[in-house]
């Protein structure tokens, strides 16, 4: 089920952190996908943000819960829950929260973020793997997408196709570099209706998984809200959908037509 899990990942990497200086998401904003392989649906993801407090500081906390349903369900079950609480004023995270159910295989892990102690690096540590030293401004899978939504894709107009955005994050203990190649915009068909979407490929690697480096798309709404809205999995083993199927709390209404 590693499929499943990038897909959880990626789509994690799209929603969840939040700043006091954000203009295109805020605290309240809730986001429901669903997966699905042709006509087959295989699971639902939910994405949420809200304020919180945390050690006595104010935090937004974003969470992302993905699970199998149906068939999938039956015969590999997944529950997969990812965490981050973001201090708004800077937009970096400082507690990250991995918790993996697949089948019989359980993984928990928490990593925080120190941004203070070091002016040229940040302090991650881990309850699996202890202290790292990490890139100043590292973020983590979360928090990384919607920086992308507030402090790159406001400036759009700017970004020409083919450039690429890259942004260090931290997942599974390592440095895991998020690279966005702009394509242009396109109108995309979601489970919620269609509307007008700025397109990007993350730069896959190539391997078990991926034929080539464009094997992964994403569709952000072109609007202030700069919504993902849909994610396409290209692998050896056919197409995987991720489709927006109902939202809450944006910041903008949408420009889409229900069906």
């Amino acid at each position: 089920m590693k499929t499943y899990l990038l897909i959880i990942g990626c789509i994690s990497i799209m929603l969840a952190q939040a700043s006091a200086q954000a203009i295109s998401y805020q605290p309240g904003e809730k986001v429901t996908y669903v997966v699905h392989y042709g006509v087959v649906t295989g699971g639902i993801a939910t994405l949420e943000l809200k304020k919180e407090t945390l050690a006595g500081r104010e935090v937004w906390h974003s969470i992302l819960t993905g699970r199998t349903t149906g068939i999938a369900d039956a015969v590999f079950k997944v529950l997969d829950i990812y965490e981050s609480y973001i201090n708004p004023s800077t937009e970096l995270p400082v507690l990250s929260v991995r918790n993996i159910s697949e089948g019989r295989y359980r993984r928990y892990n928490e990593v925080t973020f120190d941004h203070q102690t070091r002016k040229d690096s940040a302090i991650l540590s881990s309850d699996l793997t202890g202290i790292h030293i990490a890139p100043q401004g590292i973020h983590d899978i979360l928090s990384c997408f919607y920086w992308y939504r507030n402090q790159i894709f406001p400036g759009i107009d700017k970004i020409r196709k083919g450039d690429v955005i890259t942004v260090v994050t931290w997942f599974t203990d390592e440095l895991y570099p998020i690279k966005m190649r702009y394509l242009g915009t396109e109108e995309v068909k979601t489970k919620a209706g269609k509307l007008r979407c700025h397109k990007f490929n993350p730069v896959t690697e190539k391997g078990r998984l991926f034929k080539t480096e464009d094997d992964v798309s994403f569709w952000f709404s072109d609007d202030k809200n700069f919504l993902p809205v849909k994610i396409r999995f290209d692998i050896f083993v056919g197409s995987f959908m991720v489709d927006m199927q109902d939202y809450e709390g944006l910041v903008y209404p949408l420009d889409i037509k229900k069906k």
